[in-house]
């Protein structure tokens, strides 16, 4: 049974399967918005759902028996550990007090999108890593905040209470700002008091945008590419013994169905 499972889970074909059921959920989801699609087709749209949730629930039991018993090998990883927590919360009852929860698990399907394609699961891994080197890009990037926020408020918040009344509005204005969200809306009318008012702006821009986003994107590529070149080093690490004795059972396989074949085109030319 674990080898006939471990055969099912290692083939591409059933990855491709998984994915395909993941992108018709996705459809499905959507349908579901549409008062109309769901009075005339609402139960054909459940039945899709469930049958999508029961191949879920087979797909980890299927991973999990390849595995058994070594169960760490399945719940230590985290990808694993999302899907089966998302076929989990999919299983809550969708009526009652818990309708909104199982309506968001099911969309939460969908995300596994993420945990499927490898490529996704490398740009998910280099954002989390780059979580703890984007602490001091944060840090500076408060201090900037803090220091136009100030100024800011001493420079203009008596010719427009509106943008600059209190240092937490302020703070919020720069933020505005650092979106380019219609800033210079927001300039022109300090520049009614303050011609030179632009300065501030500008330095703010050049600096709360151009400079700190690129170091954020600095940091995620750099992140990025010791991901990349850590699985390099995985791909390149020597097999296991469990690894070349499955290879040497396929290559076992292979060279008997050859033999087979061998063996029948020798009769026929006998």
């Amino acid at each position: 049974m674990k080898k006939i499972a471990l055969s099912i889970v290692e083939k591409s074909s059933f990855e491709y399967f998984i994915i395909g059921l993941i992108l018709l959920n996705a459809v499905i989801l959507g349908l579901e918005t549409s008062p109309a699609i769901v009075a005339e087709y609402g139960d054909w749209l459940t039945l899709g759902n469930q049958l999508i949730l029961g191949v879920f629930i087979i797909e980890a039991l299927l991973k999990i028996t390849a595995v058994a018993p070594k169960l760490k090998l399945y719940f230590g990883n985290g990808w694993n550990l999302f899907d089966f927590s998302i076929v989990v919360f999919s299983l809550i009852p969708a009526t009652g007090e818990y309708a909104m929860i199982a309506r968001l698990a099911r969309l939460l399907r969908v995300a596994r999108l993420i945990s499927t394609i490898p490529e996704l699961r490398l740009i998910i891994s280099t954002l989390v890593r780059s979580i703890p080197s984007m602490g001091h890009v944060l840090l500076l990037m408060s201090v900037i905040f803090y220091i136009y926020g100030v100024a800011g408020y001493h420079l203009f918040h008596e010719h427009d209470p509106t943008h600059w009344e209190t240092l937490g509005i302020s703070l919020l204005t720069l933020f505005r700002v650092v979106t380019l969200e219609d800033w210079t809306d927001v300039m022109y009318t300090a520049m009614d008091m303050h011609p030179m008012s632009w300065i501030y702006f500008v330095s703010f821009v050049v600096l709360g945008t151009f400079v700190v986003i690129n170091l954020f994107i600095a940091v995620v590529i750099n992140n990025l590419e010791e991901a990349k070149q850590e699985q390099l080093d995985k791909l390149q690490r020597p097999p296991t013994k469990d690894e070349m004795l499955r290879e040497l059972r396929q290559t076992q396989k292979v060279l008997a169905s050859l033999q087979n074949k061998l063996e029948r085109q020798s009769a026929r030319i006998d």
